[in-house]
């Protein structure tokens, strides 16, 4: 488990309403004395209630607003055979 310095949970909202929970984590590619080896890793799905949870422990949590427009939706035309 990482520490709270080197762990971050993100809940992303969209438009719709829909809200996805999601946990970083800081790795590095070298040493942990090499700034410029460290980076975030792949954000990984985690429930509300980890999300909850953590944020209560004190571990670092962002709220991001997600302003997508919708998709297009394309119909696709029904082709009736002979």
């Amino acid at each position: 488990m990482h520490s709270k310095q080197t762990v971050k949970y993100i809940c992303e909202s969209y438009p719709s309403g829909n809200h996805y929970y999601y946990k970083k984590e800081l790795i590095t590619h070298d040493s942990w004395d090499n700034i410029d080896s460290l980076s975030w890793s792949a954000a990984r799905p985690i429930s509300k209630g980890t999300f909850a949870k953590r944020g209560k422990e004190g571990y670092k949590v962002e709220y991001v607003s997600v302003d997508k427009e919708p998709a297009e939706v394309i119909p696709f035309l029904k082709v009736t055979k002979k």
